[in-house]
């Protein structure tokens, strides 16, 4: 079913068009990603769609039974509720209902009411069609659902008032909200921000099985791969689909311009061709009609356009002033936290020479708080670091806390470095796409995307031979993800990082740190084999306790499975016995009378007959062709 179209929709903002010609449906279950530059209109376009906002041209048709839930990027929850009395207003409907139930319950169970046997009827009517209606709508779950999402979302105290929680917590309350509300359409604006790993793969999960169709954008690269089906790519102010996953999308999108690429070279090819015959050819009377017809065809022709690759991306690459030692980090016994608390202890690891070490671990267990101790802005709170020699170290903030000044961008870095030339200085800021009249805007109106650029621009700069990063993806468009990744990949120092993009860490790490309260577990890999060790661990941890069980219970269980496994063993034994049996019968039968066919076809008053002949041999055919089969399926049950 077909639950909105978007057509030819236009928008401007000003004197300036955003959005042109704008294509998009979406049916029953589908699971479509928005992707694009930042600033090229994605949020502009759900809000569109939502109906938070006008649209200049087109036109979006939706049936009106269909129901929209939008979330916006960083949208918070506000309330003066608890988070449990909250998420109950998602289900006043149902909980009204469940009242009516109750006081039809108290009126059955009345006496007067149940002398009347008319009036009990039609309450007992009454009740059983509510009862109906309320299971079918999910009455008898609802509370259920709640604590699923809460649980998934990792709330684990419901009775906390959603005034004391913090902003992060407030969009993952927003978030939760809104899939319980289960809308026909869900429209989810970055809502992987303030999730850490744990919750994405629930995220995850969730919206693998979510009933309705789902339009995301998102620069989680790891998230699109496992949830979407479709891409829609805004670029250009105009609007492409692809089919698969965000790697597939990828794949399409470079074999496309490839093969444009091809064919347009091909066409200049052919008119230049076509083009110089004409010019040598069309004065001359023995050729010159032969010219003509080649001009009509160059007339008709229709030419076509240059295809357009990406949009400019940032293009930098880290470099170091001087090489480190081979032991760069030895971290022992630490314990990191804040005025004296405790935020996890018993940190141990080594870090060494062109390593590049994930961080990773839930929200809240100190990962930043690690990398600011590493750093010196925090004191350590037990245990030591030491660091190696010729260390210089470049430190990326999360939250670009630096880069809150009133100078214009050019002068943020030119005052670091004030040796350098403007024109060096503005060639930098271009490569990090500040270009013209970029440069003198005010660092601290810069956006998200613009000051991670920046504080990019001036790690770069520093030619640090240790790196640590707390969440460097944090603000980026997909590609200028990408150019990171590249950098990094490239750059011969060692790393640390916190990073919740999943595949981020597949491409730059090493090794995973898993940090917990009480300590610290080194990982060799990246984060699918962390992953996948993980799962190891904990499948040797549920055999080690069923190992460990002494109970009666248990021992009886596992003799009765085995019991079970040994009877149904000697059953298939018995069977591919029996099968054999049958085959051999059937190969000695189809032998037989492959013989006889061909004794027949010796007969002289056969083969004379041709038609006879023809009809033994196709019988000769298909015994031969049985017994060949027979005897494969012999061979495998024989081994």
């Amino acid at each position: 079913m077909i639950l909105l179209q978007v057509n030819q929709l236009q928008k401007y903002y000003g004197a300036d068009l955003i959005l042109s010609n704008i294509k998009l449906e979406l049916q029953t279950r589908d699971r479509v990603a928005l992707v694009g530059r930042n600033g090229a209109g994605k949020s502009t376009l759900l809000k569109i769609i939502a109906g938070q906002l006008s649209h200049d041209g087109g036109e979006i048709i939706k049936p009106k039974e269909v129901s929209i839930g939008y979330l916006a990027q960083n949208t918070g929850l506000e309330s003066h509720l608890s988070i449990w009395e909250e998420m109950l207003t998602v289900f006043a409907p149902l909980r009204a209902m469940e009242q009516s139930i109750r006081k039809l319950e108290e009126q059955m169970s009345d006496s007067s009411v149940f002398t009347d046997t008319g009036k009990y009827e039609k309450i007992l009517k009454e009740y059983d069609q509510l009862q109906v209606k309320f299971k079918e709508q999910g009455g008898y779950q609802y509370e259920a659902d709640i604590r699923s999402v809460l649980h998934g979302l990792n709330f684990q105290d419901n009775s906390l008032m959603i005034s004391s929680l913090s902003g992060g917590q407030k969009t993952r309350l927003a978030l939760g909200k809104l899939l319980l509300t289960k809308p026909d359409i869900l429209i989810l604006d970055e809502p992987t921000n303030h999730l850490d790993i744990d919750t994405l793969s629930w995220l995850e999960q969730y919206l693998q099985s979510y009933v309705g169709a789902i339009l995301i954008v998102s620069h989680d690269r790891y998230f699109l791969d496992k949830v979407v089906t479709q891409v829609y790519e805004v670029s250009r102010k105009q609007i492409q689909r692809f089919t698969g996953n965000y790697s597939a999308y990828l794949e399409q999108k470079t074999a496309n311009y490839e093969r444009d690429l091809k064919l347009f070279e091909k066409q200049q090819q052919e008119v230049a061709n076509l083009q110089d015959f004409i010019q040598k050819n069309l004065a001359r009377a023995s050729t010159t009609k032969r010219a003509q017809s080649r001009r009509k065809k160059l007339e008709k022709m229709e030419i076509m356009d240059r295809p357009l690759g990406d949009e400019k991306s940032a293009t930098f690459s880290f470099e170091i002033d001087k090489q480190s030692g081979n032991d760069v980090l030895t971290v022992d016994s630490l314990a990191v936290g804040y005025q004296g608390a405790k935020v996890s202890e018993a940190i141990s690891f080594r870090a060494y020479k062109g390593e590049s070490i994930a961080l990773v671990g839930p929200n809240g267990i100190g990962k930043s708080t690690l990398l600011k101790t590493i750093i010196k802005k925090l004191p350590a709170l037990a245990g030591t670091i030491q660091y190696g020699t010729n260390l210089s170290i470049g430190y990326y903030d999360q939250e670009q806390a630096e880069l809150t000044s009133n100078k214009r961008v050019l002068n943020e870095l030119w005052d670091d470095y004030p040796l350098k030339n403007e024109k060096e200085i503005r060639t930098v800021l271009g490569n990090f796409l500040f270009s013209g009249d970029d440069v003198l805007k005010i660092v601290s109106t810069l956006s998200g995307g613009e000051k991670a650029r920046l504080a990019l621009a001036k790690l770069m700069l520093e030619k640090a031979n240790v790196l640590i990063l707390d969440e460097p993806t944090n603000h980026l468009d997909l590609d200028s993800k990408e150019v990171l990744e590249n950098a990094l990949i490239d750059y011969p120092g060692t790393i640390l990082f916190v990073s919740h993009d999943r595949y981020f860490i597949n491409r730059i790490a090493t090794k995973v740190l898993e940090l917990s309260r009480l300590g610290s577990t080194e990982f060799l890999g990246d984060y699918d084999y962390y992953v996948e060790k993980k799962l190891e661990q904990e499948e040797l941890a549920a055999l080690a306790l069923m190992a460990s069980a002494n109970s009666t219970a248990a021992k009886e269980a596992l003799e009765k499975n085995s019991y079970q496994q040994d009877k149904e063993s000697k059953k298939l034994e018995r069977q591919r016995k029996r099968k054999l049996e049958e085959i051999e019968l059937r190969i000695e039968e189809l032998e037989a009378q492959i013989e006889a066919y061909d004794q027949q076809l010796c007969d002289p008053a056969v083969f004379q007959d041709h038609e006879k002949v023809l009809e033994i041999n196709i019988k000769n055919e298909k015994a031969k062709a049985e017994l060949e089969q027979l005897m494969d399926e012999w061979a495998e049950l024989a081994e």
